[in-house]
């Protein structure tokens, strides 16, 4: 005679085996994903005349260097400037959004105070509406009034607090963090900041890979108002890549070669944070 328990964990384990369907399935949109990227870096290995060839040449070539070193040549895109100032963009970015989002959602969702609904509901609102698009020349005239167009910091101070990242990091903080271990820290004598520190923070490492995930891709990849407040001596990377397609508008092989190299630091954000940014992601699927 079987024993139940046993039977139970034999249905569960069928429930989560995969059908072969299921496995065809996710293998074939697993190729449509990936073949762009794998196209991408391809073509950075060849030359324009094997861009045009059909069929398309679908393994490396041997002109990986020589592409590199026309691309840094460029005077026009100044990619090397370009991925210098993504990266301070994008880090600055991210560890402001971040740090912000986790102390505005400890507040929200751990402690009591007049008008903390109301202020959460004004952060949803903000996610409903397009103001980066609606704000865009305001924010552009206010960019020229205090004479920072041109500078990075045109690109870094109106995106240090997000607003998805204070509601996610309130939504978190609420499941990660019980209110009894909140008020155990309290009895304890542990101030806010205490508790925010050696409490708090532990328990939303994973939500916060996530987040700074988000932040990183999406500052990352941001062209247009960089387009707008940045000049071509002191580019971002998409933008220099944009300078480059001006540059030379039928050399494919050049443009692959930079989008190439302008992905390669996202590879490694997921390469050094993939096990706690799918720790995050799973625990919060389960909590939910």
């Amino acid at each position: 005679m079987v024993h139940p328990a046993h039977r139970r964990g034999q249905v569960n384990n069928r429930l989560w085996d995969a059908g072969l369907i299921t496995k065809v399935v996710l293998g074939f949109a697993l190729l449509l994903s990936a073949f762009p990227i794998y196209y991408m870096f391809i073509m950075a290995t060849r030359t324009n005349d094997d861009a045009v060839e059909t069929p398309p040449p679908l393994l490396p070539g041997g002109h990986l260097g020589e592409n590199i070193q026309r691309l840094l040549a460029t005077e026009d895109a100044n990619f090397v400037t370009g991925l210098v100032n993504s990266a301070i963009v994008a880090v600055t970015v991210t560890a402001s959004v971040v740090l912000i989002s986790t102390l505005a959602g400890f507040a929200f969702a751990k402690l009591r105070f007049p008008g903390s609904k109301v202020l959460l509901g004004l952060i949803l609102v903000t996610m409903m509406v397009p103001l980066q698009q609606m704000g865009m020349v305001p924010l552009y005239e206010m960019m020229v009034k205090l004479e920072w167009t041109g500078q990075l910091k045109a690109v870094i101070l109106p995106f240090l607090v997000n607003g998805f990242g204070v509601f996610m990091m309130t939504q978190y903080t609420a499941q990660a963090v019980p209110d009894e271990l909140v008020e155990a820290a309290r009895v304890d004598g542990a101030t806010t900041l205490g508790i925010y520190g050696r409490v708090v923070l532990p328990a939303l490492r994973p939500g916060m890979a996530v987040l700074a995930l988000l932040v990183f891709m999406q500052t990352w990849n941001e062209f247009m108002w960089p387009l707008i407040v940045l000049n071509p001596d002191n580019p971002v990377v998409q933008t220099s890549i944009a300078a480059l397609n001006s540059a030379h508008g039928t050399d494919y092989v050049m443009l692959f070669t930079g989008t190439a190299a302008s992905v390669l630091p996202l590879f490694v954000v997921f390469v050094l944070f993939g096990r706690q940014i799918v720790g995050g992601l799973m625990e919060g699927a389960v909590k939910a």
